[in-house]
């Protein structure tokens, strides 16, 4: 079933139609319509819908099994080879981390702006699921922070601030220095199996770097992967005696009306800079 978001003043400057998703969709939905904006938020897409849209916003992730749309509040499926075939050739593709090869596709999961400012419910996300799995106060806590992109960048600066001895682990000699003025130590991410000698470990990073056998060693009463591919075996973890969550999405659960505000002004962006 559909239902129609229109603008405020009635005027339609771009008929977007918006597939799948989860709470942090449907607030992007509401303030692209707030924004001047007719919105279609359906969970069907017929070649009726596909002929009446200017633009089309699929969800964070926009697949889980590159099948399908990833759809949580939907009651069917959507099929990514229909919305491959019905869509026509001019109405420009939204979408996060998947590219329809051959069509007007903007993967907006790789635009700095939004992935710097996703970074931030992500962290806090991050820092809660910490709490909620741990006896102690992260304050005092020795914690690895395993990657120096956005989110292990911002990750690391939030848990200093509530007191924790931050270690954050990087390939390059500029992220090194970047992490030393944080006020936070280094380590090379080639050497994390040779000590896991930490209260907690948070992944940020998409390739497995802590082989199975290295938790045998490890000290980490908790350890929480923020990736989407995952950075170590969770069982092989969990098999030591330690607390492993894996933890993909975390702005569209513990934040999504802020995650739903940085979609809506990443995808404003976007289509003003294309008309």
């Amino acid at each position: 079933m559909a239902f129609i978001l229109l603008s405020g003043s009635g005027d339609i400057m771009k008929q977007i139609t918006v597939i799948g998703g989860d709470s942090r969709l449907k607030t992007a939905a509401e303030i692209l319509k707030s924004d001047g904006f007719t919105v279609n938020f359906t969970d069907s897409y017929t070649e009726k819908e596909a002929q009446n849209s200017d633009v089309l916003l699929l969800p964070v992730p926009t697949t889980r099994d590159s099948k399908t749309v990833f759809a949580p509040l939907a009651k069917k499926e959507v099929l990514l080879s229909d919305i491959e075939r019905l869509t026509k050739s001019g109405t420009l593709i939204l979408t996060c981390n998947y590219m329809f090869e051959g069509k007007n596709c903007i993967d907006y999961g790789k635009d700095d702006a939004y992935c710097l400012l996703n970074a931030i419910p992500t962290a806090e996300g991050a820092i809660k699921l910490a709490i909620e799995n741990t006896p102690f106060t992260l304050w005092g806590s020795r914690v690895l922070v395993i990657g120096c992109g956005r989110t292990g960048k911002i990750l690391a600066d939030r848990l200093k601030n509530i007191g924790c001895r931050v270690t954050v682990s990087a390939r390059k000699q500029s992220d090194f220095a970047i992490i030393s003025a944080a006020g936070c130590r280094c380590e090379y991410t080639a050497d994390i199996p040779k000590n896991l000698n930490y209260d907690i470990i948070f992944n940020t990073v998409d390739v497995k770097v802590i082989p199975d056998d290295a938790f045998k060693e490890c000290t980490a009463s908790l350890i929480i992967d923020l990736s989407s591919k995952g950075g170590f075996d969770v069982s092989a973890a969990q098999g030591c005696g330690i607390t492993a969550i894996k933890a993909p999405g975390l702005p569209g659960k513990t934040a999504p009306e802020t995650a739903g505000k940085i979609l809506a002004k990443t995808v404003k962006e976007i289509i003003e800079s294309k008309t």
